[in-house]
């Protein structure tokens, strides 16, 4: 496995998120963090697709069903943006199933909802890293 795989751009979509947390707080609806961060990773000038469709396989056939990530930075990141208490084993499964079923590599989970802290996890499905990388 190679953790390194977009670790700087995880740097940087990270670095949006504590900007966010700090300047919104916590507690508030999902809807306003998503926003924020758009707002955020464009002053960033970081690349980004809100709600963007990726396609789903099955068997190596793409399926009509699509997911729809809160955000897929740098064309190669899924972003799950949650506002709850604490992130729980379900919503990282659901994370892993989505990079599982899109075949992207990384993904973070990051929740706006603990009053102490920002909340975040990292993903890697290494079967799913190009070989270029």
């Amino acid at each position: 496995m190679k953790p390194e795989i977009y670790k700087d751009e995880g740097y940087k979509l990270m670095g949006a998120a504590f900007e966010v947390y700090n300047e919104q707080g916590y507690g508030l609806g999902e809807e306003i963090y998503q926003e924020s961060m758009e707002i955020e990773l464009e002053l960033r000038g970081i690349g980004f697709q809100s709600k963007q469709e990726l396609i789903c396989y099955y068997k190596d056939r793409p399926l009509k069903k699509r997911y729809v990530p809160d955000l897929f930075v740098y064309g190669s990141i899924v972003a799950e943006l949650k506002a709850v208490s604490a992130l729980a084993p379900e919503h990282e499964a659901q994370l892993v199933n989505y990079l599982r079923l899109t075949r992207q590599p990384v993904g973070y989970l990051i929740n706006f909802g603990r009053s102490a802290e920002l909340e975040w996890k990292r993903i890697i499905l290494s079967e799913f890293i190009p070989p270029s990388v």
